[in-house]
C-alpha cells in the first residue's frame, strides 16, 4: 500500500503481526489488517525519555496525522489508535518508499546538484568532506512547515518516503508537540526565506481548525499546554512568515541524520 488514505477502508479487523523493525528506537513491528499492510507500534513498547512523558508517543503520532489532515497536504499516512496482540498503541498504513529516489542525501562537498539545497558539511567514514542536502520541491517545503508547527525534534532524512508516483510522506512523529523549541531536522534549506502563498493558506486552515475540530482531536491526544503552544507557534508562523532559524538548547539536526 503507498497512499496513506487509498483504498484502506475501515481496517477494523485482526492486527496480524508479519515482523519486527529491528533498527527503530521504540518496538515498531509490520503488520496486516484485513490484507493492508500497517506499521504497529505498542505503547508498552516506548523507550523512556528524559524530556517527553512516558507513554504519550503513540498519541503524538495520530495527533500528527490529524495537523497533516489539517494542513490538506497529505504529508502523514492514516494513522489512529487501537487495540494489537502487543497492547494499544500505533497503527499507520505502510507507504513503500522508491528506492529510486532521495530527497534528503549526501554528495562530495563539491558536487551539490542545481535544484537542491545545501544545510551542512561534514566527513564521511572515510574522512572524505560531505554535504547533507535536500530537494528544493514545493512538497518538502511543505514537510517544513508542518515540522515548525508540529515542533517535529527528529525529522530525520529517512523519515522522508518518496513514492514512485512523486509524492513525499513523513513518517515517525513520535517526538512532536512538546511545549519546549525542540524543532530538529535536516530541512533547513530554506532558512529566512518566505513562506508562499500556498503555505500561507494551509496555516491559516489549521488556525482555524485549532479553534473547532482540531481542537477536540488535539484535547483526546495531548496535555492542554502542548494544544496551547500548538496554537502559538502557528500564531507566530503567521505573523512573521518566513521559515526560522534554530530555537533552543537542542541541536539543530537530529543525530543520526538518517
Amino acid at each position: 500500500m503507498v497512499a496513506g488514505e487509498t483504498n484502506a477502508g475501515a481496517l477494523d479487523g485482526e492486527v496480524e503481526l508479519v515482523g519486527r523493525i529491528r533498527q527503530a528506537s521504540n518496538a515498531t513491528f509490520v503488520a496486516r489488517i484485513d490484507g493492508v499492510r500497517v506499521v504497529y507500534k505498542p505503547v508498552a513498547g516506548e523507550r523512556p525519555l528524559w524530556d517527553f512523558p512516558d507513554g504519550t508517543l503513540a498519541r503524538r503520532e495520530v495527533a500528527a496525522h490529524a495537523l497533516s489532515a489539517s494542513f490538506g497536504w497529505d504529508l502523514v499516512p492514516r494513522t489512529w489508535l487501537r487495540d494489537g496482540p502487543l497492547g494499544p498503541g500505533m497503527v499507520q498504513v505502510w507507504c513503500e518508499p522508491d528506492p529510486a529516489q532521495d530527497p534528503v542525501d549526501l554528495v562530495p562537498a563539491d558536487a551539490v546538484p542545481e535544484g537542491w539545497l545545501h544545510v551542512f558539511d561534514g566527513f564521511d567514514a572515510d574522512d572524505r568532506v560531505v554535504s547533507l542536502i535536500h530537494e528544493d520541491t514545493a512538497a518538502l517545503r511543505r514537510m517544513a512547515v508542518f515540522d515548525i508547527v508540529a515542533n517535529n525534534a527528529d525529522r530525520k532524512g529517512g523519515h522522508v518516503l518518496p513514492t514512485a508516483a512523486g509524492h513525499r510522506y513523513g513518517v515517525d512523529h513520535g517526538l512532536t508537540f512538546h511545549t519546549e523549541p525542540k524543532l530538529r531536522t535536516v530541512l533547513w534549506g530554506w532558512l529566512g526565506r518566505d513562506l508562499d502563498a500556498d503555505e500561507l493558506a494551509g496555516l491559516e486552515r489549521v488556525r482555524a481548525d485549532l479553534d473547532s475540530d482540531l481542537r477536540e482531536t488535539f484535547a483526546d491526544l495531548l496535555a492542554p499546554d502542548e494544544v496551547t503552544a500548538t496554537i502559538e507557534r502557528c500564531e507566530d508562523l503567521l505573523a512573521e512568515p518566513r521559515f526560522p532559524g534554530p530555537r533552543g538548547e537542542m541541536p539543530a539536526v537530529p543525530w543520526p541524520p538518517f
